[in-house]
């Protein structure tokens, strides 16, 4: 004989069993786990404004050539621009990356695509790069005559010099 008893309830639904894990048990868990989280939220917040009241308070004072100095630079305000410029000696750093570079593109596809002057009183003219690749198709590069290279540029493997010490090899 066992002493095991199986319950005769069969229903068509199917059913789990309750001594596994109980609802109540979980629901208890989620609300003290929300209270935990709001509870240190609380003690961070806190603990920041308490550190930023004392680091405010341990900060030297000012030169007193500074003028209107913002209390909070983190927080600029919307003219920030004009009071970097004003406020902050020469070389500064870039403010805005991506426009300054998108700036100095334009510029230089705006001198690679136009006519300008490069030095107006020498008469020296800037031509678009598409014209000056036409010309160069049309003309073909300059180039010197045969007899110029070779009065001008020693050959590879002579002396320059012409006296015989520089030269390798027996002498007769």
């Amino acid at each position: 004989m066992t002493d095991i008893h199986h319950s005769t309830k069969t229903t068509s639904h199917g059913d789990f069993e309750r001594r596994d894990i109980r609802v109540a048990a979980v629901l208890y868990f989620l609300l003290g786990l929300a209270v935990a989280g709001v509870l240190a939220h609380f003690i961070v917040a806190g603990l920041y404004s308490w550190l930023e009241k004392r680091s405010e308070a341990q900060q030297p004072r000012l030169s007193p050539l500074v003028h209107n100095a913002p209390r909070d630079t983190r927080h600029l305000s919307v003219d920030y621009r004009d009071y970097l410029k004003q406020n902050f000696p020469s070389p500064q750093l870039e403010i805005d990356e991506r426009t300054e570079l998108d700036q100095v593109r334009l510029n230089e596809e705006q001198t690679l695509l136009t006519y300008g002057w490069v030095d107006q009183k020498a008469g020296t003219v800037r031509i678009p790069i598409e014209r000056a690749m036409e010309l160069i198709a049309q003309r073909g590069l300059p180039t010197r005559a045969q007899g110029e290279a070779s009065a001008t540029m020693p050959v590879a493997g002579s002396n320059p010099a012409g006296n015989e010490k520089g030269k390798k090899g027996k002498k007769k």
